[in-house]
């Protein structure tokens, strides 16, 4: 739910980036348990029922919680440029459409535009978050022991370059813009449908508003979310060959071997994990909006 900013000074240029930051990192601690599960999903270890089970007795309760600095990390990257970004880009095309709301078409464009931005900036975090997660699923002679999400940036750097920091950043960037497009769009049309056409009051808008948003937040991007973990996990075999030469061989391969719903492997998972983490995001976003303005900021 948007606020007037103030006018003049930086807090009121910062404010969406900060507010979107915080709100992502708080809703990140509580879904982490559900992504760990959804990757294990996407990396053939059964159902979700199954990788529960199987985590708890050969891992213990902290295996799920594993890779949790790189998903703060990746919210306090990720999270904070596209909140902030698509806040500013509404607000600018708001502006110019002399204060009207803005339609459809142009709220998806932002919600892109932000997607591509914050997947730039949180994509080195978004590796190590992935592989972090994957690691005990590989053969103790291909795992990496990262210990924290800094000890993964810093050993991905310097054994095989800064650039693959930014390894599989195009799919990254893409599922980004699918699902922001999604996310963003969605949740600020569900506002003015809710407030201004139904009547409801903030809190009943925000929750529908948020349930909507998480639902087309994940439809819009498991597809692409399959492909991004494929390529980011990829080991060479024996004579040093990928299994994948790219984004576009990955998705031709899966389709010619599992049809088009191998995309959607693990979907039941990732909706359970995407729409509740973009419906805290958002209801944890207007819970700080309220406290700010309690305490006029």
């Amino acid at each position: 739910m948007g606020e007037k900013p103030k006018s003049g000074g930086v807090w009121p240029t910062v404010k969406p980036f900060i507010n979107g930051g915080v709100s992502g990192m708080l809703a990140t601690c509580v879904i982490q348990p559900i992504d760990m599960i959804k990757v294990r999903i996407q990396l053939g270890q059964g159902s979700a029922v199954d990788v529960t089970k199987t985590m708890l007795k050969n891992e213990g309760f902290g295996a799920f919680y594993k890779g949790l600095s790189a998903g703060l990390l990746r919210q306090a990257t990720y999270t904070t440029a596209r909140l902030g970004s698509f806040r500013i880009l509404t607000n600018k095309a708001i502006e110019a459409n002399e204060g009207k709301p803005l339609p459809l078409y142009q709220k998806a464009l932002c919600g892109l535009t932000a997607g591509a931005i914050g997947a730039t900036v949180g994509s080195p975090a978004d590796l190590a978050l992935i592989r972090m997660q994957a690691d005990a699923t590989l053969p103790l002679a291909q795992r990496r022991n990262y210990t924290n999400a800094f000890h993964a940036l810093s050993r991905i750097s310097v054994d095989e370059g800064v650039l693959a920091l930014w390894k599989g950043a195009g799919p990254t960037v893409v599922r980004a813009m699918a699902l922001n497009m999604g996310m963003l769009a969605s949740y600020d049309q569900s506002v003015e449908f809710f407030r201004d056409n139904l009547g409801l009051g903030e809190a009943a808008t925000v929750v529908g508003a948020s349930s909507v948003s998480g639902f087309f937040a994940a439809a819009c991007s498991l597809p692409f979310d399959y492909v991004k973990t494929q390529i980011q996990k990829m080991q060479p075999d024996a004579e040093g060959k990928l299994p994948y030469t790219g984004s576009f061989d990955c998705a031709m391969k899966t389709l010619k071997a599992g049809g088009p719903f191998k995309f959607y492997t693990g979907f039941p998972v990732y909706c359970v994990r995407i729409a509740p983490h973009v419906m805290m995001t958002w209801i944890f976003l207007n819970q700080i909006q309220k406290m700010e303005k309690k305490i006029g900021l």
